[in-house]
């Protein structure tokens, strides 16, 4: 039974984490356990419990008699996350280079000749969610499973508290497309050095 609980508590925690990265909302509003236990299809309980272990881990903030929020990094705070994220990010497009890309990378960097060859194949949202998932199979195609389970919950974390969806406009992205091609081609040539200067 314990076991169970731990599941559905891990289950939501992800799910919440997930969602909060990938879904368009104002981020001054507080979030609502009841609506997240029904759309993840779990009792409030497992819900409860991961925003207690997400407020531990400093994504989310309870305010007594206000609500639960997602919480709102520091500038300092902010430059320290994105140090770590761009040194993992580095090291694993160099890792990747030596192993060669993977099939789900080959398709990837498909995807985006086609949003820089083809304005009209352009959807800002869709365009976002490739390039976070983009940069997680950077990290899968390092072949290091460490890497791996020290960067999915900074992503995740990094990806909400920028609430990158509501500030990106379309010509960031596009130029954020590009930025990212870059790294593919350098993955696909096995170029280590340009690789690691473009992350």
């Amino acid at each position: 039974m314990a076991d169970l609980v731990k599941l559905e508590r891990d289950r939501a925690y992800t799910a919440i984490l997930t969602r909060l990265s990938n879904v368009r909302r104002d981020p001054t509003a507080p979030l609502s356990e009841r609506k997240l236990a029904e759309s993840l299809g779990v009792g409030r309980t497992p819900v409860r419990e991961a925003f207690r272990d997400l407020a531990r881990d400093g994504v989310l903030e309870v305010l007594p008699a206000r609500g639960t929020f997602v919480r709102r990094l520091d500038i300092a705070e902010l430059r320290e996350l994105y140090e770590v994220r761009q040194a993992l990010e580095g090291l694993a497009a160099r890792l990747a280079a030596q192993r060669g890309p993977t099939p789900a990378l080959d398709a990837y960097g498909a995807h985006m000749r086609e949003v820089i060859d083809d304005t009209d194949a352009f959807e800002l949202a869709e365009v976002h969610r490739h390039g976070v998932d983009f940069h997680l199979e950077i990290i899968r195609s390092s072949g290091n499973s460490y890497l791996l389970k020290t960067y999915e919950p900074m992503r995740l974390k990094f990806a909400i508290v920028l609430n990158l969806l509501l500030h990106y406009d379309d010509d960031r992205v596009r130029e954020a497309v590009r930025e990212h091609y870059s790294i593919y081609d350098a993955i696909r040539r096995g170029d280590g050095d340009d690789v690691e200067a473009a992350e």
